[in-house]
């Protein structure tokens, strides 16, 4: 009798150096596919709205992928443990395979998990497929877990090259007969709303679009990555951060599309390439996994314990219209139209609404935290972490409490003609480049030209930044002094 294996997909979802598969495939005899929807187990952060329209495209693509190979995706509801010994014994299978996770309820699931199936003599085995360097690898001279990014990326470019990416399987053998599967829709992954009804128009999701997104990429704005990644209005991003979240391309696919691009001719000891901007930013990708990994409270609670007791501001108007892109600051409206209308936001644009939030406003990150995981079809728990604390200055490497990012001024730099706010702020749009980033300092006169009244096309100032920033600074100070 032929030996059977489940291939248990999770945030994974790629056919190309996906190791949990090729282990599957090389044990030998038919490959089971398996997804398993099991929210409950993700403790207090399930995924978000975005982040589950996202999911149910890049199954559908996954389902397609795999039929072409022979086999189907067999979809089912958890819990998990219960669901994966049932298949097991439905389809007779002896050994599981799945790719790592790194959130702290994922990493505890898991473990129970591979417990079960080894209890019922099943082979349980796990690989990495989601970092370059798993979490636990990496310490300092001290042998503790880095705090601060430079000393941890400056480490990391010690290690040797990730290796090479493995090929997809051209053919996965198929079971005599397959288990039972729910639809897609029965996951009701979906919003019932039709608030993401514009997603399909910017994105799309699968292994397909993100080697799709990962070219044009590389063939139009990784030469000028380091500049033009700072001005939300042109494509200088790589947009990348959804497929990666859900493993539609791997960490390793991207090394290695970086360095033939980057044109080194394979000489493997020439580091300016692997120096570059946009391989250091996929640094901070590792070290936001790192962070998880070792400080594992910190999506709920402040890195720095002494932020546990800052007071912050429960006006949840001013958290409504910061949700909503109605603060009268016009790059943070943009900012935060962008979220809601595609799911995603540039990551400049993120640290400017963020800075508004906690320190404008002075409303707790969490809430911030929590807004981006619901609306973000990157939601990915340490990078969310990671940046909210940075924000905040509560966690590693954070930015210093006096840095309060200056909404005006940051669109002045970074969308000096105003087009970014003119696509997400169209009321202002007969503003010119001058007027548009402060139209309250403009006269009735003028704004009734250009078609603006305050409070009713456009809403004022929610506060003022000079005021805002001075208070803030004083209440941050306190901690600091504590």
């Amino acid at each position: 009798m032929s030996k059977v294996n489940l291939m248990w997909f999770r945030q994974d979802l790629r056919l190309e150096d996906n190791l949990a598969l090729l282990a599957a495939v090389n044990r030998g005899g038919p490959v089971v596919p398996v997804f398993i929807w099991a929210p409950e187990e993700e403790s207090a952060w399930p995924p978000g709205g975005a982040s589950k329209w996202w999911l149910h495209h890049s199954l559908e693509s996954l389902q397609d992928d795999l039929a072409r190979r022979g086999v189907r995706l067999v979809l089912r509801r958890g819990p998990t443990i219960e669901t994966l010994l049932s298949l097991a014994k439905n389809t007779g299978a002896t050994a599981v395979f799945w790719n790592r996770r790194y959130e702290p309820a994922a990493m505890q699931r898991d473990a129970k998990v591979q417990e079960a199936l080894k209890q019922q003599g099943l082979t349980a085995e796990s690989y990495n497929a989601a970092l370059w360097h798993e979490p636990w690898t990496i310490q300092n001279q001290s042998g503790a877990p880095f705090r601060v990014f430079t000393p941890y990326w400056r480490h990391c470019l010690t290690k040797e090259d990730p290796l090479e990416p493995a090929r997809a399987p051209a053919t996965l053998p198929a079971p005599r007969s397959w288990p039972s599967s729910l639809a897609l829709r029965e996951l009701e992954l979906k919003p019932r709303l039709n608030w993401a009804d514009g997603f399909g128009t910017v994105w799309r999701p699968g292994a397909a679009g993100a080697h799709r997104q990962l070219e044009t990429f590389l063939d139009d704005a990784f030469a000028g990555y380091a500049e033009e990644r700072n001005h939300p209005a042109r494509p200088g991003t790589s947009r990348l951060s959804p497929h990666l979240h859900f493993g539609e391309v791997g960490p390793r696919q991207i090394w290695h599309a970086v360095r033939k691009v980057a044109g080194n001719g394979g000489r493997p000891r020439s580091h300016d390439w692997r120096r570059s901007a946009f391989l250091t930013e996929l640094g901070w990708r590792e070290f936001a996994h790192h962070l998880l990994y070792h400080f594992p409270r910190t999506p709920g609670e402040p890195m720095r314990p002494e932020f546990g007791k800052f007071r912050w501001h429960q006006n949840q108007d001013w958290l409504r219209l910061w949700q909503r892109g109605q603060t009268g600051y016009p790059l943070v409206d943009a900012g935060m139209r962008e979220l809601w209308t595609t799911g995603w936001m540039h990551n400049r644009v993120r640290m400017i609404v963020a800075s508004f939030l906690v320190k404008d406003l002075l409303i707790t990150w969490q809430d911030g935290a929590r807004w981006f995981w619901d609306t973000l079809v990157d939601a990915d728990l340490a990078q969310n972490t990671l940046g909210w604390q940075w924000t905040a200055g509560c966690g590693a490497d954070a930015a210093p409490f006096f840095r309060v990012f200056n909404p005006t001024m940051q669109a002045q730099k970074f969308d000096p003609d105003g087009e970014y706010i003119r696509r997400w702020c169209p009321e202002l749009a007969k503003l010119s480049a001058k007027e548009i980033h402060e139209p309250a300092k403009l006269t009735a006169e003028r704004l009734a030209r250009a078609g603006v009244t305050f409070g009713k096309t456009y809403p004022s100032p929610v506060v003022s930044h000079a005021i805002a920033r001075e208070v803030a600074l004083e209440a941050f100070a306190r901690v600091k002094n504590r």
